[in-house]
């Protein structure tokens, strides 16, 4: 994409001052030229407010003070970002979008022992170390993923509790320490690598959600969402709302990531995280469309009707450490004035 800064700076700020759509052509052109080397300057821009994981692709959030951060997503002992996931009979990955009682189900996990509960439901627990057996693969959006099974005791409780059937679903578990995904052909025009893929994750293994983003996004609604609505591992206070769209690399605490690409958010998006059911009136989906669509015509044809809230991370050094209240930081161009230097 050739175009000079200042064209993109002049078309940014009037589009985005009309407030009918969101462009991201000043975040696709600096992204796109940046080395993949860290930059040595850095603005901060707010603290970690809340630290996520899932440890089951589409059910329940575990919230966490202290997380170790891997190529792999957020982890804690046994403790790992959507490192299992419900499939059904054919090998299919299923997710809240088809149901979304899926939320209902809350895990916890203690040493090696994942344990399940849900409305109605005895609780069930598994030992994660005593998950054996034969690999095989799975499909994760037609990408063949390794997974193992968690046996029959797990799919009966899933099945019962989602299906009202003996059968149907099939809990599998990531038994690897590294992504071995290929990106999906969608996201191969962004800044992912093979390595933020992780195990089940639909995209990229963080997600970051501005809480100044989603308060500005309930002014525009009639019943209010929170950010555990978009399902995202770092949660941050203290920046402008809609500041994350142009971060090229973001900092929590001393672990360096860049942003990939922007999420994209669809139907899930309206599944009440406490209810388990969809909001009669698609929201907050259909305001988010309202005002939140990308329309350059070169980004468009990547990401469709599908509106923006929040970004997708890629870790860039090596393992660290977060905590709830770190400070984040974003990178600064190498050619502008120091403004804020993290002590």
């Amino acid at each position: 994409m050739i175009m000079d800064r200042t064209r993109l700076t002049y078309v940014s700020a009037a589009v985005v001052g009309a407030g009918t759509v969101v462009v991201f052509l000043w975040w696709w052109w600096w992204s796109k030229r940046q080395k993949e080397k860290p930059p040595s300057r850095w603005r901060k821009v707010g603290e970690l407010s809340d630290l996520v994981v899932y440890p089951v692709k589409s059910l329940g959030p575990v919230r966490m003070n202290t997380m170790e951060c891997t190529k792999l997503g957020l982890k804690s002992g046994w403790l790992r970002d959507r490192t299992l996931m419900v499939i059904d009979l054919n090998g299919h990955f299923v997710t809240g979008r088809q149901n979304p009682k899926m939320v209902q189900v809350i895990p916890k996990v203690s040493g090696t022992i994942l344990t399940l509960s849900a409305p109605g439901m005895i609780s069930l627990s598994i030992d994660l170390s005593r998950i054996q057996g034969k690999g095989f693969r799975v499909a994760v959006w037609g990408q063949p993923v390794f997974t193992r099974d968690c046996g029959e005791e797990a799919a009966r409780w899933l099945s019962r509790f989602l299906l009202q059937e003996d059968t149907g679903f099939r809990l599998v578990y990531y038994p690897l320490d590294y992504p071995t995904r290929e990106i999906r052909k969608s996201n191969r025009q962004w800044l992912l690598t093979p390595d933020d893929t992780g195990a089940y994750p639909d995209a990229t293994s963080y997600c970051l959600i501005n809480e100044a983003s989603v308060t500005d996004l309930n002014t525009r609604l009639e019943k209010p969402v929170n950010p555990e609505q978009f399902r995202p591992n770092f949660v941050i206070k203290g920046a402008s709302a809609y500041e994350e769209d142009t971060w090229g690399w973001v900092k929590i605490g001393d672990v360096i990531f860049k942003t990939v690409m922007p999420c994209t958010r669809c139907i899930f998006t309206t599944v009440d995280p406490e209810t388990g059911t969809k909001n009669p009136k698609a929201e907050p989906l259909k305001t988010l469309k309202s005002y939140r669509q990308i329309m350059d015509p070169i980004i468009r044809p990547l990401v469709g009707e599908s509106p923006v809230l929040g970004i997708h991370l890629g870790l860039r050094n090596s393992d660290g450490i977060v905590r709830v209240g770190d400070p984040v930081y974003v990178g600064l161009p190498e050619e502008q004035p120091l403004l804020i230097s993290p002590p």
